[in-house]
C-alpha cells in the first residue's frame, strides 16, 4: 500500500458545554475500531484489490459506510455524513 492513512484521527471530547457531540456513539465505534487495529487489518486484506492509482484505501473506505451504516444511514451517499463531522 502507497500510500497509508493509517486509522481515524483522534477525536477529543470535552464536556465544557462549547462544542455539541451530534454523533457521540460514532466515538464508541472509533475508538474500537482504533484500539482493535480493525482498520490495519482490513487495509491489508483489501491491498490485493487495490488499483495502482487509487487515491482511496478500500479499507477506509469500507470502514466509513460500515460507520455511515451504524449511524442510521441506509445509501452510500450518507457516508457524506461522516465528513459534515469536525
Amino acid at each position: 500500500m502507497k500510500h497509508s492513512i493509517g486509522s481515524y484521527p483522534r477525536v477529543r471530547v470535552h464536556g465544557d458545554g462549547r462544542q455539541v457531540v451530534s454523533q457521540a456513539g460514532a466515538v464508541l465505534l472509533v475508538e474500537t475500531v482504533r484500539k482493535t487495529g480493525l482498520d490495519q487489518v482490513i487495509s491489508a486484506a483489501l491491498t490485493p484489490w487495490r488499483k495502482p492509482r487509487a487515491v482511496h484505501d478500500p479499507g477506509k473506505v469500507l470502514l466509513d459506510v460500515a460507520l455511515a451504516v451504524a449511524l442510521g444511514g441506509d445509501c452510500l451517499a450518507d457516508v457524506a455524513v461522516l465528513r459534515a463531522e469536525p
